[in-house]
């Protein structure tokens, strides 16, 4: 057993964090996905279950492994892809879940992907994450005239804190953060549906070879172009140092495991990821591991609990989700930038790499992580001698 002090708080506080943000600002895109496809509220609760569960088991088996945070997440892009297919039925559907897992693992334990990032400059790298996370920070600013008062004073709670509180800064953001909610009357309605809890409901595949092509295989390419790329980036511009073949090998065995149930496909996590890696997350590098655990256990009870925990997180505003994970990821923004162009013969790649990421294209269904590594290592190989 690992025991834990007071010293600890603020990692479990960073915890909680992620999965406010994870859950909040991308669930209901989890849902348009599984109703695309067919799914019932029954199958769409069981979506739930299988992504809450595996982002837990994933996350704290990982990060008690390494002893290092390994945060895990569903593909919010893949999310987006099946929301946006059309004919498919659930059964086809669940046979290219089960395609892009069986990649994912492959992909991970032959090593290809450890390979290929190990070909990534640390500048590019670190320019990924920063407009990764930057258009995170941007997002917060745009909806700062929706509720000026409530991100003012997380803003000058962040200020104070840094100054006179710094291993408390976030979780003390947090606190006001809700308190001013509740305050100004911006807490929307609790609203629980489908029930308080979720069951896993199985579905057997069919394999429909249009929809394995159609879906399946664009769904693996985001979720590694999209997902653990960027995820992978923020691995090492945290200093977080675990083997990449196993834990992406193990993500896909875990997609392959849940799929059936609806759980279309894990991979690492990029934003949510900053958050535990920070210094704020815990003052000790060593124990930072313990967010991405509390996050695991959180994740697991959302799953669990299903839509009722989900209706909780949807009565908040967006702008406090959206101020919490600014703040917290901002000195992952700034030494995310300053490792991207410390290097001066990286510096117009690692520039262009950053304004790619924080562009938010997507070409042919890809987002723009992967077009942003491209131009990025284009510039790189081009470079002046």
């Amino acid at each position: 057993m690992v025991g834990l002090t007071r010293r600890d708080l603020p990692a479990l506080v960073a915890g909680a964090v992620v999965v406010l943000v994870g859950f909040t600002s991308s669930v209901a895109l989890v849902f348009q996905a599984a109703q695309a496809v067919g799914a019932n509220a029954a199958q769409t609760a069981s979506w739930l279950w299988a992504l809450g569960l595996g982002m837990a088991f994933t996350s704290i088996g990982f990060s008690w492994r390494y002893r290092q945070p390994v945060l895990i997440a569903w593909s919010t892009p893949g999310a987006a892809l099946i929301a946006a297919s059309q004919g498919v039925s659930l059964p086809a559907a669940t046979g290219a879940f089960l395609l892009c897992g069986l990649l994912i693992a492959v992909a991970g334990y032959s090593g290809a992907f450890a390979r290929l990032m190990d070909r990534i400059p640390v500048g590019i790298a670190s320019a990924l994450l920063a407009g990764v996370l930057a258009r995170f920070g941007l997002d917060a600013v745009r909806a700062t005239p929706d509720a000026s008062l409530l991100v003012g004073a997380m803003l000058l709670t962040y200020l104070w804190g840094r100054r006179a509180l710094p291993r408390w800064t976030v979780p003390a953001v947090l606190a006001v953060g809700l308190v001013g909610a509740v305050a100004l009357g911006l807490v929307r309605p609790l609203a629980f549906e489908g029930g308080w809890g979720a069951a896993p409901v199985l579905v057997r595949p069919t394999w429909d070879p249009a929809v394995l092509i159609g879906l399946g295989l664009p769904l693996f390419v985001v979720t590694m172009a999209s997902q653990n790329l960027p995820g992978v980036a923020a691995m090492r511009a945290g200093g977080v140092n675990v083997p990449l073949s196993p834990v992406i090998g193990g993500t896909g065995l875990a997609t392959l495991l849940l799929a059936p149930f609806g759980g279309y496909a894990l991979n690492l996590s990029a934003i949510t990821a900053a958050i535990v890696m920070s210094p704020e997350a815990h003052e000790d590098p060593q124990r930072r591991w313990l967010a991405a655990v509390a996050a695991g256990v959180l994740y697991g009870g959302v799953g669990l609990l299903g839509a009722a925990v989900v209706g909780v997180f949807a009565a908040l505003p967006k702008a406090l989700v959206l101020a919490v994970a600014a703040l917290a990821l901002l000195g992952s923004i700034g030494n995310g930038l300053a490792a991207a162009l410390a290097d001066a013969r990286e510096r117009d790649a690692a520039a262009l790499t950053f304004l790619v990421t924080l562009s938010g294209v997507t070409v042919a269904g890809i987002g723009a992580p992967f077009w942003a590594v491209l131009a990025g290592g284009l510039a790189f190989v081009l470079r002046p001698r």
